[in-house]
């Protein structure tokens, strides 16, 4: 994802990172050659005349406008509904921490052992790092290494569902903390509160991963666009002449860019430019649940063409 202060609105006429315009430029390649053709041969295609009017193309438009305006609201609800589950995370992480230190003791015991706060965190961190690379399908390792240890990396890199490994794992943690009187049954309450949080947000990110926009729906617009924009410069050579190719390629240019649009926020867990910035929020975690435990911070990572480190 690309995120930019407000540009002036001369410097947004020509913008091309993070813009769909690089995208679709063959098709417009194509709708401007489709239409210099109409006007060079006077809307004729095999020698036979077209006999289209505006009339069609506008009340078609219309109803094409509003089909686009309804598959674009339903992709930016799942592309919000996203970004709120990660809002919601960073929240349930932080107050998790929190509540952890406040409540835990640090001479605290589990088992046999003494309790390490800073594994629980940093267990915490590699639960954002394993929904991330899940929802993406990519290799966690080198996320999770740092902060679990290599062996414990690997063992969740063989895992399906590695994001509820590790809720499990500090669920099992609380347990047996509360076992051994480290917790008592309000503290052990609130803090698996935090972890049912979590679980729900897995879920929810899960439902929007794994059920995508009805596939009927975008083949029906997508043959929809494309028709109309292709039939369009022969309703248009009578009336417009030689602007023409200007027309159809503006109008082209509107359609077209609305569907791939569409496209992409409908998938908000890739890589694309109009995707969520994950790879920031997971960073923004890490950072957040390091300065609660007083420990240092890391460089933030600032969505942009490609990702930096400030």
């Amino acid at each position: 994802m690309i995120v930019r202060p407000q540009q002036h609105w001369l410097r947004m006429l020509f913008v091309w990172n993070g813009s769909v315009l690089q995208a679709i430029m063959p098709q417009l390649a194509i709708m401007l050659g489709v239409s210099v053709l109409a006007v060079a041969t006077g809307g004729r295609i095999l020698g036979e005349k077209m006999l289209l009017s505006t009339a069609p193309f506008t009340l078609c438009g219309v109803a094409l406008t509003i089909f686009l305006a309804f598959r674009n609201n339903r992709s930016y609800d799942r592309y919000w509904e996203a970004r709120t589950l990660w809002g919601n995370l960073l929240i349930s992480a932080r107050t998790l921490t929190s509540q952890m230190l406040a409540y835990v003791p640090t001479g605290s015991h589990e088992g046999s052992q003494q309790f390490d706060r800073d594994a629980f965190v940093r267990s915490l961190m590699a639960f954002a790092y394993a929904l991330k690379h899940q929802l993406r399908d990519t290799d966690p390792y080198d996320d999770l290494e740092p902060l679990v240890g290599a062996a414990r990396a690997i063992a969740l890199k063989g895992r399906q569902y590695r994001p509820v490994a590790i809720l499990n794992d500090l669920r099992t943690t609380l347990g047996a903390l509360h076992k051994r009187g480290a917790l008592d049954g309000t503290q052990l309450w609130m803090l698996d509160a935090q972890l049912n949080e979590l679980e729900k947000i897995v879920g929810g990110c899960e439902r929007i991963a794994s059920t995508p926009i009805p596939f009927a729906y975008g083949v029906l617009l997508h043959r929809t666009v494309y028709a109309y924009c292709f039939l369009l410069p022969f309703g248009l050579v009578e009336s417009v002449g030689v602007f023409t190719p200007l027309i159809t390629v503006f109008v082209s240019y509107t359609l077209i860019a609305l569907e791939a649009i569409a496209g992409d926020i409908a998938e908000p867990f890739g890589t694309a430019p109009n995707n969520l910035a994950l790879d920031a929020m997971t960073r923004t975690i890490e950072r957040s649940l390091l300065e609660l435990c007083d420990e240092p911070v890391p460089a933030e990572v600032v969505p942009g063409p490609k990702y930096r480190m400030t």
